[in-house]
């Protein structure tokens, strides 16, 4: 969620970074919350500071050694009893005009830092560098589901009949594959990353889903469980980032750093008619996530050791790549800058994106309530969050 005081001390400001993201933002209907917002935080304080007086000189009437008049006390009794009930109804009205501003804010867009590219969509990316070199080989390459099937280790029909479409069934040498694709990358991220490996829940409640950004605005890309209000998770940057929801970290245990591996489970709502073939946008995949709690001042830095943590993967694979720096028009959400590693496919003849390492500043730990303890004494603050899959094992996106 964008700083409300933001909002308040520099609204042309907000207004100008979103629509840089395609996004115009409604800032009439915010001020008019606002207005109403604060008019009754304003005639609430003044109750309450009326109510304050009433009980300070009922009190010293009651003490005085001259029998004060009954009809003055009884006055001053009977206004602050109608006092309190009117703050009573006036609170209520607080909590719902925080909530349509909550609300409001809920469905806004992180804005892009400065060093974002500028564009209105992938078209606008920026190539940041390239490693390792596609080559050529003396014949046409195969697709990977022609190759997955041809050797037996791909069963889309068996996963189909299972489950449905977009599920795949691996087997033998493929199940292998994967299962040591996983753990190839949470030894390299613990042992040499300094990531601490953790196994969370892969159902999640309906906080931690706004907590992370994909409630309310992506409902539909969700699997949600019919009796119970659970989610399966579509990645473990849910699960992992509450792991610290409403706690305050102290500064110098930060940063910190979680890996874990989880299957994640997508809709995929609205990409019907896209290239959907093999193991392209899958309704479930596996993916080892990298997840970083940063302070505020070095999370751009934190940004650039997290991408490279997510390249080395696809460095000690040997597996050609390139560094994509999204353009503003082609952000998610949630982030405020984010790189993708497109990796290098022969049977396509191109870059696929197979990685994305975002710096969400403080836009999840403003809806998660993850704060951060200053060494020095001062106010605990908002840190921030990071996010990376290094990488979505057996799936393109």
């Amino acid at each position: 969620m964008i700083d409300i005081r933001l909002l308040r001390e520099k609204p042309e400001f907000v207004v100008e970074r979103l629509k840089t993201r395609g996004v115009e933002f409604d800032l009439p209907g915010f001020l008019k919350r606002d207005a109403v917002q604060r008019e009754i935080q304003k005639e609430i304080e003044q109750k309450r500071t009326r109510r304050n007086g009433i009980s300070e000189e009922y009190g010293k009437l009651k003490r005085d050694k001259n029998a004060p008049p009954a009809d003055k006390l009884e006055a001053l009794r009977k206004e602050g009893e109608e006092l309190g009930g009117q703050i009573a109804l006036l609170d209520e009205k607080l909590r719902e005009a925080d909530r349509e501003i909550e609300n409001f804010l809920l469905f806004t867009p992180n804005l892009p830092h400065s060093s974002v590219p500028a564009g209105k969509s992938e078209k606008e990316n920026v190539e940041v560098r390239k490693w390792g070199s596609p080559g050529e080989t003396p014949f046409k390459p195969k697709e990977h589901w022609e190759i997955g099937e041809k050797l037996g280790i791909l069963d889309f029909e068996r996963g189909a009949k299972i489950a449905g479409a977009r599920f795949c069934l691996y087997r033998g040498a493929g199940a292998y594959l994967e299962r040591a694709l996983i753990n190839f990358m949470l030894q390299l991220h613990t042992t040499e990353h300094g990531y601490t490996e953790v196994l969370p829940p892969f159902l999640v409640n309906r906080k931690s889903m706004t907590g992370t950004g994909q409630l309310p605005k992506f409902e539909e890309d969700l699997f949600k469980l019919r009796d119970d209000d659970y989610y399966l998770i579509p990645t473990a940057e849910v699960p992992v980032t509450n792991i610290h929801q409403g706690e305050t970290l102290e500064e110098k245990d930060l940063p910190v750093l979680y890996t874990a591996y989880t299957p994640c489970f997508r809709r995929e709502a609205g990409s019907y008619g896209k290239d959907t073939k093999g193991l392209i946008r899958q309704h479930q995949f596996n993916k080892v996530e990298l997840v970083r709690f940063a302070h505020p001042d070095r999370s751009y830095d934190e940004l650039e050791t997290l991408l490279n943590n997510a390249e080395e993967v696809l460095k000690r694979l040997k597996l050609p790549y390139r560094v994509m720096a999204l353009s503003t028009g082609d952000l998610g959400f949630t982030s405020a800058k984010t790189y993708d590693i497109e990796v290098w496919l022969p049977g396509q003849n191109a870059y696929r994106e197979i990685s994305s390492c975002s710096n969400f500043e403080a836009f999840q730990a403003r809806r998660a309530d993850i704060r951060f303890k200053p060494a020095q004494k001062g106010k605990s603050a908002y840190l921030h969050t990071l996010n990376g899959s290094g990488l979505a094992v057996g799936r393109t996106v």
